[in-house]
């Protein structure tokens, strides 16, 4: 089991990353030869406070779902350190890691393909109830009522099955599922971009309104910037398996300095028409995570890059007059001889 750890107090850390890796080998040939690895996470680290929510943003294929399924340890690590709680999560053995995954849960981005659909909505939420032994019998069915009514729906629904309900209504079930064990940590990945936009906007209601009456902390990864912005206290962009620029939303949307994130800010539909900013679109493909370039990986679609660019890789550092604001950009820092 796990040591018991004096509490973590809101605003302290409760999420600690440093230097993740998750590379995949790549196998060719009869006999499976390793010719080279898929580098999905490359390197990521940040700390995200407790009670607070980290935006997690990139284009698809950057290494988002794969970095948030590697910090759970529902993948393995290449290379890293994830602390939650104080507790090196990659250390821990089976049963310590069982006990610890009731703090630690995620909603899916697909509603339809992550329930089940041969059990019924009561089984789905209570099934982690049943299995870390929380409950049974008549309090199973009453934690299982609460749940619905919890994220807006009847107990009534308990016995119908995930096809009777709209795509809305299932996310509802799986966040449902995933505060059945009274978690302090979610990772919500991409929880409303398969849904309407109207839908949308209940959903991220529905989690603000969550964090706020439990104190949860979220990582919240959506491609979708002014998702993020609605829901996020600080946001990082991931590019090509690296994050390349971390601040607090405020700073981030008013003053993006990597040319990716201004890239990324440039594609953000206005709502006047005096508010548009210049479409910045960058030069070519995202490059292959099994063959990176070297140096800065956007420098082949950067339309700044100058020569340490293609060589040197640049680290994540405070820019000069903001020690909170956060950049790996050559444009910003001075080069290391």
């Amino acid at each position: 089991m796990i040591a018991e750890t004096a509490a973590i107090a809101p605003g302290d850390v409760l999420l600690e990353v440093t230097d993740l890796k998750t590379h995949f080998p790549v196998r060719r040939g009869f006999l499976g030869r390793t010719v080279g690895h898929v580098r999905a996470v490359d390197g990521v680290s940040f700390r995200l406070a407790a009670g607070k929510t980290l935006g997690l943003v990139g284009e698809s294929g950057c290494g988002k779902t794969t970095a948030a399924r590697t910090i759970l340890r529902l993948i393995p690590a290449t290379a890293g350190v994830v602390r939650f709680d104080r507790h090196e999560v990659f250390d821990l053995p089976a049963a310590a890691m069982r006990h610890l995954r009731q703090d630690m849960q995620i909603i899916f981005q697909d509603p339809y393909g992550s329930l089940n659909p041969r059990m019924t909505v009561g089984g789905i939420i209570g099934e982690p109830l049943r299995v870390h032994g929380r409950a049974r019998g008549r309090g199973l069915e009453d934690q299982v009522a609460d749940l619905l009514r919890r994220v807006g729906l009847s107990p009534a629904v308990r016995n119908r099955y995930p096809h009777e309900f709209s795509g809305g209504q299932r996310q509802r079930i799986g966040i449902a599922r995933a505060l059945a064990l009274e978690p302090r940590f979610i990772i919500c990945d991409e929880p409303v971009s398969a849904l309407d936009v109207s839908i949308q906007a209940q959903i991220l209601n529905l989690l603000e309104r969550l964090q706020a009456e439990l104190g949860l902390t979220y990582l919240f990864i959506a491609h979708d910037l002014a998702v993020v912005s609605h829901i996020s206290d600080d946001v990082a962009v991931m590019y090509l398996g690296k994050i390349v620029e971390e601040a607090s939303s405020k700073r981030l949307y008013e003053n993006p300095l990597h040319p990716y994130t201004q890239c990324l800010m440039s594609a953000i539909p206005r709502s006047h028409p005096d508010a548009e900013r210049e479409r910045i679109i960058p030069q070519g493909e995202v490059p292959s995570a099994m063959n990176p370039p070297p140096g800065c990986p956007f420098h082949p679609r950067c339309a700044w890059k100058k020569g340490p660019c293609t060589t040197v890789a640049p680290s994540l550092r405070p820019v000069p007059d903001d020690p909170l604001h956060l950049v790996a950009c050559h444009l910003f820092h001075e080069v290391s001889p």
